[in-house]
């Protein structure tokens, strides 16, 4: 059987999601690597916080050797489930290993965690964890097309790559034009706090492949796309007057990834 050549061998690597417009965008999985170096810098913090758990409670034995084993327990078991939650769903589904290798939690849709994802996707843990050292959730992202632990396939839920759009693709996109939301500070500070990267990704890729979608399709996506950007920062009509939803979403783009 002939080897895949590079392409399939990316192509394997790749989690491609279709927008209702006709869009693809691609998401880049993390491996099974990736993914065992986050999780071992996650597990050496998890065993720091309960070992100064530990030394403290030491004192409690004095009082009742009973009641020191029992609270450790449940604050193991907090420290242990809580971090996991806390992180991913305070952090955009990065823990703080996760932060450090670049990768983050997302929906299958490529959508930001609901709690409840969150929530499933931790507490079966405790299954994928078995018998010893993850043997169940590691095999099952050796054996799943997505590398998908028994956690996120329950929860719906991949791994992925947070890597930014190239500098390059964000200056094709918005070169030589005038950009009239700048001058309102104010409104351009909120926006770039509160348009998720991802969002702002899809709508800067969105932008370079204007050219490739039907009129309708570009129409509906860029329209989709505004209204997002609206919901998180209001601009004063002077500053949106006469603005096609493509250049508003121009704009904005602009203003989100400029340095």
């Amino acid at each position: 059987m002939d080897e895949p050549n590079s392409a399939e061998r990316e192509g394997l690597m790749k989690h491609t999601i279709r927008s209702p417009e006709g869009m693809n965008f691609n998401l880049e999985l993390a491996g099974p690597l990736a993914r065992l170096f986050a999780w071992l810098i996650d597990a050496a913090l998890i065993q720091a916080a309960t070992t100064v758990v530990g030394n403290v409670i030491m004192f409690a034995h004095f009082v009742s050797p009973d009641l020191a084993t029992g609270l450790y327990i449940v604050l193991v078991f907090v420290i242990t489930f809580g971090y996991s939650v806390a992180m991913e769903w305070f952090n955009r589904g990065q823990t703080v290993g996760k932060t450090i290798l670049k990768l983050q939690v997302v929906d299958e849709a490529g959508l930001p965690l609901s709690f409840s994802q969150v929530f499933i996707r931790n507490v079966l843990r405790i299954v994928d964890t078995l018998p010893v050292l993850y043997f169940v959730g590691g095999t099952a992202v050796f054996v799943s097309k997505r590398f998908q632990r028994l956690g996120d396939m329950a929860a719906r839920t991949i791994v992925i790559r947070n890597r930014k759009p190239e500098w390059m693709d964000f200056k094709q996109a918005v070169k030589g034009k005038y950009n009239s939301l700048r001058p309102f500070a104010r409104s351009s500070a909120l926006l770039r706090q509160k348009v998720e990267p991802e969002k702002a990704g899809l709508a800067l890729e969105a932008l370079l492949r204007r050219d490739s979608f039907e009129d309708a399709a570009r129409v509906n996506l860029f329209r989709r796309i505004r209204a997002d950007f609206e919901e998180c920062a209001a601009f004063p009509k002077e500053a949106t007057l006469g603005l096609s939803d493509e250049q508003y979403v121009r704009n904005a783009v602009e203003i989100l990834f400029e340095r």
